[in-house]
């Protein structure tokens, strides 16, 4: 496979930024791999799994870039870009990893110099760990990006930076970046605070103990928690970032939680039956377009990822 981006940057080295990292090496897309993180901890992991090349400020990280991507939570974003904008070099390619859009494009795209092109993305991918060590070549693998430039980006621009990530095992789409936005909030957002209330619920449930719960997780409970145990700065910051969508998906759950309740409370078997059927057809849909495989813990196979 050939280089695509002579020198790339990863600001922030977390999951996402370190399987970018390895997923580059494994098809030689990229000559130079540079990262920066916040903490001196952080990099120095990075410096001892020998990730990448690593720097002591983000500036240097960015200094001749050719793609420079930003692995930090949404809420940092801003303040980040303040501290490369002095450095990025003309023609180079700026984008992200984060989970909503609107909100990068309004915080990084008054910011963005003249002469650099800034593409907005997001990796459909992703586990519960964190950190530099968390990362692995084929996180990306079957996996869907999204691009989400905004009018008037240039398309060769849009194109070279599809290839890189397809050369990273990803399947790549264009998608309008409100209409991302809440498409996420379906998939994405609106599970995982499900999962986090889940979790919280049998944490507050007194006559249930911790000791029975752990010991007593069934499938069901398993699967909440290991959503649960996701980064909570970052989606801290995705709920406060993508607030509209997510409290419009949350609100129409609400109303099919009061119909499901109303169901088992008035004994409606049919209503419950029929429901179920449709929404295990959806699970099929995603097992059969290889987003996931029917063997049980999301198909992980003890993997531990």
């Amino acid at each position: 496979m050939s280089v695509i981006f002579e020198k790339v940057a990863l600001i922030g080295l977390g999951l996402i930024a370190s399987s970018m990292a390895h997923a580059m090496k494994r098809g030689e897309v990229a000559k130079e791999i540079a990262g920066y993180a916040r903490t001196p901890e952080t990099r120095a992991t990075a410096r001892k799994i020998g990730l990448c090349d690593v720097y002591d400020t983000a500036g240097e990280c960015v200094q001749d870039a050719d793609l420079v991507v930003l692995c930090v939570p949404i809420g940092a974003m801003a303040s980040v870009m303040s501290e490369i904008r002095p450095h990025l070099k003309t023609g180079a390619v700026l984008s992200d990893v984060g989970s909503t859009k609107r909100a990068v494009i309004d915080a990084i795209g008054p910011h963005v110099p003249d002469g650099v092109h800034f593409v907005p993305g997001h990796p459909i991918a992703g586990t519960e760990y964190s950190g530099p060590e968390s990362g692995f070549a084929t996180l990306f693998d079957n996996k869907w990006f999204l691009l989400t430039p905004e009018p008037g980006t240039d398309p060769a621009v849009v194109q070279k930076l599809a290839e890189f990530w397809q050369a990273l095992g990803s399947n790549v789409e264009e998608m309008e970046p409100d209409h991302h936005d809440l498409v996420l909030a379906v998939t994405s957002h609106a599970p995982h605070l499900i999962a986090y209330t889940m979790v919280g619920v049998a944490d507050d449930l007194s006559r249930v103990t911790d000791s029975e719960v752990v010991k007593y997780s069934a499938a069901g409970f398993r699967d909440f928690t290991r959503i649960a145990a996701s980064d909570p700065t970052m989606w801290r910051d995705v709920f406060l970032t993508n607030k509209d969508a997510t409290l419009e998906i949350l609100g129409r759950f609400t109303e099919e939680l009061f119909a499901l309740q109303r169901a088992i409370r008035t004994g409606d078997g049919d209503h419950l039956h029929d429901y179920f059927t449709r929404t295990r057809a959806i699970r099929r849909g995603i097992i059969e377009a290889g987003q996931d495989t029917a063997a049980p813990d999301f198909g992980r196979g003890g993997s531990g990822r």
